[in-house]
This record gives C-alpha cells, structure tokens and sequence, in this order.
C-alpha cells in the first residue's frame, strides 16, 4: 500500500558551513525570537527560505517567497547545497532525552529513515490524518512550493511494524550527517544507496497503512501542489504515476518503537471579559469530580498528579491564579455535548477538556479555539503556570499526553482530534535532506 522510493537528495556541504548553524526546527516551531537567532547563526540558515522575514516594500515581484526561491538557487549554483549522485533513502536516528527531564532521565533513541512517499487522497486509506487543518498555514505552504519547487523538511509518517525495518537499517559505518540541535537533540543520517537493501525497505512497507504524525498541512500542501501539476500538465510529464510532484519527501517511523514519545501539550486560556475561580469551580462540577488541591503546585507535582488521576481515566489540572483542582471522573449524563463524536473521541481527555471545559465552562466557540483568540498551547507546564500566577492569563489546563494507540484508533477510524492534541518529541529537523520537484 505504501509506495515509497529513494532520491538523489540535495544537502548542506559540511566543508562549506556548519551544519549547526544552517539546519532548523520545523517552520511551524519557529518563534520570532528563534527566527532572529537563526538569521544572525549564517547567510546560508534555511530559515532564509523556510519562513523568511517580510519587508517594507514586499510586492508582486520581490516578497518571502520570491526571496526563497532565489536562496534555492543560489545555493545551488555556489555549491553549498550539493545534491548526492546516486538515488537513496536516508537512515535517521535521534538520540535525546524527554524534554525538561532531569540529567539522569534514561536517554532514548528514535530510528527511521527518510525517504520519497506517495502523495495519496485520504479516500484510498493508505494514508491518514489524526488532526484537522487551517487554510491559511496551507495557503502560505503551497505559495513557498509554487516558488520553490522544492520540500525541506519531512512529512512524519508512522506505520504499524515489529521492528523488522530498524534492523534493515542497522550500519557500523560512521554517518554523512551529525549534528546536534539547540535542544540537546543528536541527528545522525547515513545514506542507504544499496538496491538490495532499498527493495528490502520497499517491500516491508508497502503492505503498512501510515498515519501522518507531523507536517498535516505540508502533506496537504503538497497534495493540493499534486493536484495543480496534474491539471496543468495533464499525462505529459506524469506517465504511469512517476512525476516527482506525485511524491514528497517522509520520515517513516514504527509506531512501535521504543523510542517514540508523545509529550502533552498544555492550554492556557487569557483575556476573558470576566472569570472567577469560584464560578469556574462550581460550573466544572456539572461535567466532573472536583476536589481541589491544598498546596501550590509545580510542573514536576503537576506531572505527578495528572499521572497517578489518569491511572483511572480521564484527569485534568486547572490552575489558575490562587487555586487548583483536579477534574477527574466524567459525568456520563454530559454525553450529549459530544453528539456526532464516536466513542473514541469522547474517551480522549483532551476532547474531555476542550467540550466540556473550553467551550460549555468557559464559552469559547469552536472558532475562537480554532482562531487561538483566547487560547495559547505550551508544552513546559511550568511555564504555563507561570502564565497564570504572574497574571498574563486567567486559568492554565494542564493534561497527559495521549497514547499512541488512541492516535492509532482514530485515524485509521478516519477520525480527528482536536488541534494540538499531539506532540511528538523531539521534532525532526528541516535541512537534513531536501527534495526538488523539478
């Protein structure tokens, strides 16, 4: 079902520039703060045509996606982007540690490779979404895909193995790529170039569904790009399926593996016309067991408790400025605020919080979560309490993170989450390996 293929990847030079200072956090993880950092660490930064900064005099003609598209190609042509001889797939290993874990936490290592995917229609169930997507980040995507013809960073993709394709990948040579990120992260990838061993990955995987993990709106960018190349050109360049635009470029990782880690991603709700602790206690009380918490807590206790509460379901933390309370034991006579939502869905904790505490508690629309008008999400809880406590916001929601079996039941039910419902960690870097269309 999974048709997946080597490339000849272009890649920074490691002789020309360091490695360090060029590769990126995906764009949708940069801040302004990291996009400041990333222009001032090198000329040749791939924030430069990831997420570029606009000017004064943008127009038509010169704006952040002409200006990409023109990094593309000078890079090229000086050599400091060199694109490898022989088509590959690219072996990916991630050695790091759960972020904000202590020193001593046990280091994990999350293996995959990298490689062409084909783009297909969410109808043929081969490849599946967990999350919802917006226009406008796509619209910005398939502007940078018009201009450069080009994807830099990868499309996480998880399928359902035993582990048999890690092995496949298993080398004692030294890698073509390792570099370090600004989280501690260690990135290795050696290029896999043997037909042998390429045919053995292709037939372990084109039996496997996939779950898109990161990247929803680049994959769907790249379907609509699909999709305006079709039409445009018709069958001339697409015999038999092969156009380069039919595929983009995937890191596939076994849903399985040891190594992968969901962390929760937080809610911090601000700028309400009006809020009370007391109110708020009194309103949850409709949709769950209260019992409110006699001590300040910390991200670390937080963590404890949500832990030890969602032993037995679903367990929330709301925080706000003087008080905390743990929500636990949904009311089962509050089902009807989740009419048209299976079972599955109304199990997850974060639908929990989003029905029955963002929306009926705090009477957020669907639309202002969706806006982020009075909501912002955070994966380190102490600063999201922080937040609350300096006053920047009225109460902080703090939750696990999901499982990666209610990932898998949903989507391959062709089923959604709320936004921000995973966070997979750590992030797989932009740069490593780039796919032109052309």
């Amino acid at each position: 079902m999974a048709d997946i293929h080597p490339f000849r990847a272009f890649r920074y030079d490691p002789g020309r520039v360091a490695l360090e200072q060029v590769v990126t956090q995906p764009y949708d993880k940069i801040t302004p703060e990291m996009r400041e950092r990333y222009y001032r660490a090198s000329p040749y930064n791939l924030t430069r045509i990831i997420l570029g900064r606009k000017e004064e005099n943008d127009n038509p003609a010169n704006n952040v996606y002409s200006r990409a598209a023109n990094y593309f190609r000078n890079w090229k042509e000086q050599q400091v982007l060199h694109q490898d001889e022989e088509p590959s797939i690219y072996a990916y290993s991630q050695r790091f540690r759960a972020s904000g874990a202590t020193a001593s936490a046990r280091e994990l290592e999350r293996r995959g490779f990298i490689a062409l995917g084909r783009i297909e229609d969410y109808s043929a169930g081969i490849v599946f979404r967990h999350e919802q997507t917006l226009a406008k980040p796509k619209a910005d995507r398939l502007e940078l895909l018009r201009a450069t013809r080009a994807h830099f960073g990868q499309i996480f993709m998880l399928y359902e193995g035993i582990g048999n394709v890690e092995s496949l990948l298993q080398t004692d040579r030294e890698p073509e790529i390792s570099v370090t990120d600004e989280y501690g992260v260690e990135h290795r990838v050696w290029r896999v170039f043997d037909p042998g061993k390429i045919g053995s990955l292709q037939r372990a995987l084109k039996d496997k569904r996939l779950i898109i993990a990161d990247g929803h709106h680049r994959y769907e960018t790249a379907l609509n790009y699909r999709n305006e190349r079709r039409a445009a050109e018709g069958d001339r360049q697409n015999s038999m399926g092969k156009a380069p635009y039919e595929f983009v470029m995937m890191t596939f990782i076994d849903m399985n593996s040891p190594g992968l880690l969901i962390l929760p991603t937080h809610r911090v709700v601000h700028s309400l016309s009006s809020f009370s602790e007391e109110d708020f206690r009194k309103a949850a009380r409709s949709y769950f067991d209260v019992d409110e918490i006699d001590r300040p807590v910390d991200g670390a206790h937080a963590s404890t408790i949500l832990r030890e509460g969602g032993r037995a379901g679903t367990a929330l933390l709301a925080v706000t400025a003087s008080r905390s309370f743990l929500l636990h034991h949904p009311n089962p006579n509050a089902g009807k605020i989740f009419e048209g939502l299976s079972l599955r869905q109304q199990d997850l904790d974060v639908v929990q919080l989003h029905k029955c505490l963002l929306e009926n508690v705090l009477g957020l629309s669907e639309e202002s979560i969706r806006n982020q008008q009075n909501l912002s999400y955070l994966r380190d809880a102490d600063e999201a309490l922080a937040q609350v406590r300096n006053g920047g916001a009225d109460i902080a929601f703090l939750i696990n993170p999901c499982r990666i079996s209610q990932v898998r039941d949903v989507a391959f039910a062709g089923e959604v989450m709320p936004q921000k419902s995973t966070d997979f960690y750590p992030k797989l870097l932009s740069g490593l390996t780039i796919y032109a269309v052309e």
